[in-house]
């Protein structure tokens, strides 16, 4: 398939470096520095040289909160039939969107970012294919995604927007947390020094990315959980209870029972 990627920070390079062994890759990015180090690619400077490209698919990986926009300027030199996709974290909007374009589409979710996932080794990572999706494109990311050993799910819009505010706002806003009381620590802990590297890592993405995450709809129903959770401890901490801690650390153990 002829492919045109745009956005080629850390998840659109590894897509491109991905999917350029067995498919016509072209590549488009603001920063043309970003594209410099390719193989087996082509590289756009200007999205008018799109019209001779006539992709059969535009992937869209540019920093959320910019897809529509990155969208916008490629629909005035694409085929009517050309496949929409985006990977974006969250997709509020995004549904009304692609109707409104007119244009198949196709909008999946790999449940992995660039910073902590093994892009050698991803037989246990994830990714989410959006079943309001058109049947060519979820057959060509099925096929992808299936070949890197990827475990594969299928939710509607609303559906992974839900499950994003649990597995990734719920964590990060935990994280968030840590990294707000922090102070120096001259001899930490084991556990201190895992949170840490998880808060480093974390911190290390992309402003935006991160924001969009937290602004999802979705997250402040998780946030008050996570708030009432804590007004719980607190309580039992400040009544010193033992028989109370003990049934919410018993309950803790089977929330993460396997």
């Amino acid at each position: 398939m002829k492919l045109l990627i745009i956005g080629t920070g850390k998840m659109g390079a590894w897509l491109t470096e991905e999917l350029c062994w067995n498919h016509e890759v072209w590549a488009y990015d603001t920063d043309p520095i970003r594209m410099k180090y390719f193989m087996h690619v082509n590289r756009l400077s200007d999205l008018r040289d799109i019209d001779a490209v006539r992709p059969q698919m535009v992937i869209n990986c540019v920093a959320l909160g910019s897809t529509i926009d990155a969208f916008e300027s490629v629909l005035p030199y694409i085929p009517g039939d050309c496949i929409l996709s985006d990977i974006a974290s969250v997709k509020t909007g995004l549904y009304d969107y692609y109707l409104k374009t007119g244009h198949p589409f196709v909008s999946t979710h790999p449940m992995f970012g660039p910073t902590n996932a093994n892009f050698h080794d991803l037989h246990e990572e994830n990714a989410i294919i959006i079943a309001e999706s058109c049947k060519e494109g979820k057959e060509f990311f099925r096929q992808f995604y299936g070949g890197l050993n990827l475990r594969l799910f299928e939710y509607s819009f609303d559906e992974h927007d839900r499950t994003v505010a649990y597995s990734l706002a719920t964590p990060f806003a935990s994280t968030m947390v840590f990294a707000a009381c922090m102070k120096k620590q001259e001899a930490p802990g084991t556990n201190f020094k895992k949170h840490m590297a998880i808060a480093k890592g974390l911190l290390s993405e992309d402003d935006r990315l991160l924001t969009e995450i937290m602004f999802n709809d979705y997250t402040i129903r998780q946030l008050e959980l996570i708030n009432s959770k804590l007004s719980y401890l607190t309580h039992i901490i400040r009544q010193k209870d033992y028989e109370e801690m003990s049934k919410f650390l018993e309950a803790l153990r089977k929330n993460i029972a396997d």
